[in-house]
């Protein structure tokens, strides 16, 4: 595996580590979907790095899925891809808050989006480290 492919993953691996740490925290479950919203983010350019696509200065999930998809052997919720997009300004900015109908994630939608992040983290990190062991 590239060095590049690494540290996307170590830096995803952080942002999914604080989104844990957060869903202690039912007040800032706006954080724990920015975490997740980056844990994702950060995986699939992972992929991106490892197939050698350019890279491509975007947080959208949904883009940056589909310049990956081809390479991938898993697939991936859209439906929570696209909800985690939606909710990834909105966690940040206070003047995003209408863009879920009641405002900050709930508590379970916080958890929500940190097993997608869990789970697609896990299985892509185990896809692009059993490919580079089998091209060795």
């Amino acid at each position: 595996m590239k060095a590049i492919t690494r540290e996307w993953l170590a830096r995803a691996k952080e942002d999914l580590l604080a989104a844990e740490i957060l869903l202690a925290q039912p007040e800032l479950t706006n954080m724990v979907a920015f975490h997740a919203q980056q844990t994702v983010e950060k995986t699939l350019k992972a992929v991106l790095e490892e197939s050698a696509i350019a890279a491509v200065r975007t947080h959208s999930l949904t883009r940056l899925y589909g310049l990956v998809e081809t390479h991938l052997s898993i697939s991936i919720d859209q439906d929570m891809l696209d909800r985690l997009e939606a909710v990834y300004i909105q966690s940040r900015y206070p003047g995003e808050m209408g863009l879920l109908p009641h405002g900050k994630p709930s508590q379970d939608e916080a958890k929500q989006f940190y097993s997608f992040a869990q789970q697609l983290f896990q299985e892509i990190q185990t896809a692009l480290e059993a490919e580079s062991d089998n091209n060795s």
